[in-house]
C-alpha cells in the first residue's frame, strides 16, 4: 500500500475586520471552512488557490503571501492533509456565478463570529489559519516552485 498526503490550499482572505468563508453541505452535515480544495495534477499551488476560490465564492483573489504549511491527520477518516494557506487581494467578483456543488454560501464573518461556529468547522485549521494570518506570518511566495519536467 502506499502512503500519500492529500495536497489542499485554502485562501484566507480578510476585508474590513472580517474573513471569508463558505458554508458547505458536507456528508458530516453542514460545515464552515476557507475556500479551499484539492491540488488538480499538473496545476501550481497558486493556479489551484485562485482556481477553488473562484469556484467556492465567485471572489478572484491574486494571493500575495503564503501564511503556512500544515500537516493535519484525520484519523477518522484515516486520511492526512498537506494544507497550503494563501492570503492576498481580492480582484474581483462575480455576484451571478454558480457555485461549486455542495456550497451554500460564501460569509464574511468576524474573528468572534469565527470563533463562535468552531463546532462546524470542517476541520481544526480553519480557525488556526485566521489566527496565523492576525499574528502576521507571511511569507513569499518565492518559497515555492512549481516545475513541469
Amino acid at each position: 500500500m502506499v502512503w500519500k498526503p492529500n495536497v489542499t490550499v485554502a485562501s484566507v482572505l480578510e476585508r474590513d475586520g472580517r474573513f471569508l468563508l463558505v458554508e458547505e453541505d458536507t456528508e458530516y452535515g453542514v460545515a464552515f471552512n476557507q475556500p479551499a480544495g484539492h491540488l488538480e495534477c499538473r496545476e501550481s499551488l497558486l493556479d489551484a488557490v485562485i482556481r477553488e476560490t473562484l469556484e467556492e465564492t465567485g471572489y478572484t483573489m491574486q494571493p500575495q503571501y503564503l501564511i503556512g504549511i500544515y500537516n493535519c491527520r484525520n484519523e477518522a477518516r484515516d486520511v492526512t492533509y498537506l494544507r497550503f494557506a494563501f492570503g492576498g487581494r481580492i480582484a474581483g467578483h462575480d455576484p451571478d456565478r454558480r457555485l461549486d456543488t455542495g456550497i451554500i454560501a460564501a460569509h464574511w464573518l468576524t474573528v468572534d463570529e469565527i470563533r463562535a461556529r468552531q463546532a462546524q468547522h470542517r476541520s481544526p485549521l480553519v480557525l488556526r489559519c485566521v489566527e496565523d494570518c492576525l499574528a502576521g506570518k507571511r511569507y513569499p511566495l518565492e518559497l515555492l516552485t512549481h516545475c513541469n519536467a
